[in-house]
């Protein structure tokens, strides 16, 4: 997976400057580097690099304009192979260091995805494609020569490679943040669409064959007071809640950014609501970024 790599990424490397050969994968590095928060820009014309890093260091208010960016620069910027190494002669006496990720892939690998996807490569002049890879492999030696990290992509796909770039490069070893909509509903209404887990809360005590109760909904205090008196109401939130904690991790080790959990009773108005909002709380109280929806409360 990693060919070569002359030193480790850290936190200190803030600027990451990401080339390669054209259809190894850089598009998808770089939405997993905007995941992770740092700000990204496409085919930086190479003149601009030493002016652009100057965003990265305090200024006259010791505070930085850009904490973090990713910069992709390939054979499409018409100076890159000439002036590259130049570059990063500057940004070095600038006190710049960045961290330099080359992306590669076979020939075989590259033609199939240029044939798949139908875009002519960037520096094929009539050759053919083969040629044409081939020539920038050739080209592009030089600048492999100063890269940090090197990653072939042949065996990845884009899922696994954004999984990579995710836990390679997070600060945190949690992983990417993750933001978790729990949505309530009533199966009668019919179960939510996109939803990534469900649960089923059907085996509950029903408020709606409580006269007093029945025109409420989950969210009112006679209702939570109502399920809260019966033991299975607990247990199941509490199992509930333990087998998210248990999940959790994984989603964001994977680089999952966003989770639905669907809570469903009969009419998604009195149990499911209940039981959302106090997961809603419990994920609130370690740190997750949670919203909730009920979807059938009001029906």
């Amino acid at each position: 997976m990693d060919n070569a790599a002359t030193s480790e990424f850290t936190s200190a490397h803030r600027l990451v400057i990401i080339t390669g050969l054209s259809g190894s994968g850089m598009s998808s590095a770089t939405n997993a580097f905007e995941d992770l928060g740092y700000f990204c820009v496409d085919n930086l014309p190479l003149t601009m690099l030493t002016t652009f890093a100057r965003l990265l260091q305090p200024n006259e208010e010791e505070i930085h304009t850009i904490e973090r960016a990713a910069l992709v620069i390939d054979i499409r910027e018409r100076h890159f192979l000439a002036q590259f190494p130049a570059e990063l002669i500057k940004l070095a006496s600038k006190g710049i260091r960045p961290f330099v990720l080359f992306f590669e892939a076979s020939d075989d690998v590259l033609q199939r995805r240029f044939s798949e996807t139908r875009r002519p490569h960037p520096t094929d002049t009539g050759s053919g494609l083969l040629n044409a890879i081939r020539a920038e492999r050739e080209a592009m030696a030089p600048v492999r020569e100063t890269a940090d990290l090197i990653i072939d992509t042949s065996d990845l796909t884009v899922h696994t490679l954004r999984r990579l770039m995710l836990q390679r490069f997070t600060s945190d070893a949690k992983g990417t943040p993750i933001k978790i909509q729990l949505q309530s509903f009533g199966h009668k209404y019919g179960t939510p669409r996109d939803v990534d887990l469900m649960f089923d809360v059907r085996h509950l005590p029903n408020p709606f064959f409580v006269p007093e109760l029945k025109a409420k909904t989950g969210d009112h205090p006679k209702i939570v007071e109502f399920l809260k008196k019966h033991e299975e109401v607990a247990e199941t939130i509490g199992r509930f809640d333990d087998l998210l904690a248990y999940l959790l991790p994984f989603y964001q080790k994977e680089g999952k950014s966003y989770l639905t959990v669907g809570i469903g009773c009969t009419g998604g108005r009195h149990r499911s609501v209940m039981v959302a909002n106090s997961m809603a709380d419990a994920l609130k109280k370690t740190g997750f970024h949670v919203s909730v929806v009920h979807r059938d409360m009001q029906k």
